[in-house]
């Protein structure tokens, strides 16, 4: 293999500390709020999650790219992170049903990314200080220069993003002629959500972030769904409404992640923006309801309010998550709705939660009944 010399990138936090690597290749600078993911595998379905847009991310994992890129194994159209930061970058790879490198794939999509990075250095203080906004720099542009830019990039506290990676036009998804219909509100959706209703005999509309409950019941579903997205669900006030009006006629209701955000905002419960966020594929919740453990897959940095929870008189917590005790997911005990704070889809991840999406098929089937 040829040698080549790579040039030095720098990773910049806005409270000042820079982690030295070396460019992938694209020379430039990106923007975002740097974040880290603990997943060991997943790398291509986790860049193409719309929940990511806007984050920088910073992959635990020691090598990334090793197994190259497979075209079926995306959960949108396009790359969705802002960036990323590695430790050893694989610029070949060795797996028989892989469509090509990582590395074309990236410049395929522009994507800038810094690698030879202490990863374990930068996650341990991210885990410290917090998630802040950071710039990856591959083009030498000063120290200075990034500074005064990246005190421009504005906080993900307050930031809508789910209009950056919703559908503009209404399409469908499964067969025509299944059993169940759902109408699915695009927050940010993952692609392999709607392979698991599909697969549960349901056809899906789904719908642009800004449509209504009018819109939405027009083609006359069984279920409603609100879906992962990524940003803060404060400023989502047409979702929220749609929640309210889906509640008060009492139709089948399911969200995740952000859906389920914007289910406890509909209800009163205000969500908070988390310190570190939960992100990777291993997170361990408990179902309260049946007393079982799950090993889950979370991508979120923001949540409800628990204690909130606690005291509402029409919501009660079904899934806490283990590690900080924080609403994993709740239901309502007056009305066909519960929701999830994680990924029961996963992809990647495990499939300890998809019994969810059996559960919101049943709800439909009583609500018919």
């Amino acid at each position: 293999m040829k040698y080549t010399t790579r040039k030095s990138a720098i990773l910049l936090l806005s409270d000042g500390t820079i982690f030295h690597g070396k460019s992938i290749g694209i020379s430039g600078k990106t923007f975002g709020e740097v974040c880290f993911n603990t997943g060991m595998t997943g790398y291509q379905e986790i860049f193409t999650d719309p929940s990511y847009f806007g984050q920088i991310m910073v992959a635990t994992n020691t090598h990334i790219g090793n197994y190259g890129v497979n075209e079926q194994e995306v959960e949108s159209d396009s790359i969705k992170i802002a960036g990323l930061v590695c430790k050893n970058f694989s610029f070949n790879y060795s797996r028989e049903n892989a469509s090509e490198s990582l590395e074309d794939y990236f410049t395929k999509q522009n994507l800038i990314c810094i690698s030879d990075v202490d990863t374990r250095a930068l996650v341990s203080y991210i885990r410290d200080n917090g998630a802040m906004n950071a710039v990856i720099c591959t083009d030498g542009t000063s120290i200075e220069d990034l500074k005064k830019e990246l005190a421009n990039v504005p906080n993900m506290e307050g930031l809508e993003l789910a209009s950056k990676v919703s559908t503009t036009e209404p399409y469908f998804f499964g067969d025509e002629n299944a059993t169940y219909k759902i109408s699915a509100l695009d927050l940010g959706i993952k692609k392999n959500i709607l392979r698991n209703l599909a697969k549960r005999d349901c056809y899906i509309k789904v719908y642009p972030y800004n449509s209504t409950y009018k819109d939405l019941s027009e083609f006359n579903p069984d279920g409603y769904f609100l879906s992962n997205g990524p940003g803060d669900p404060d400023p989502l006030f047409g979702a929220i409404q749609v929640a309210k009006e889906i509640l008060a006629d009492n139709k089948p209701l399911f969200g995740i992640c952000l859906g389920h955000q914007v289910i406890g905002l509909a209800n009163g419960v205000e969500t908070y923006k988390m310190f570190n966020g939960h992100r990777g594929i291993n997170h361990p919740v408990k179902n309260i309801i049946t007393g079982k453990g799950e090993i889950t897959s979370q991508n979120h940095g923001f949540a409800v309010k628990k204690e909130q929870l606690d005291n509402h008189p029409e919501l009660e917590i079904t899934h806490v998550h283990l590690n900080d005790g924080t609403v994993a997911g709740m239901r309502m005990k007056n009305k066909n709705c519960f929701s999830v704070q994680y990924h029961p889809e996963a992809s990647p991840g495990p499939h300890d939660s998809s019994y969810l999406f059996d559960q919101f098929v049943e709800n439909i089937k009583t609500a018919k009944a």
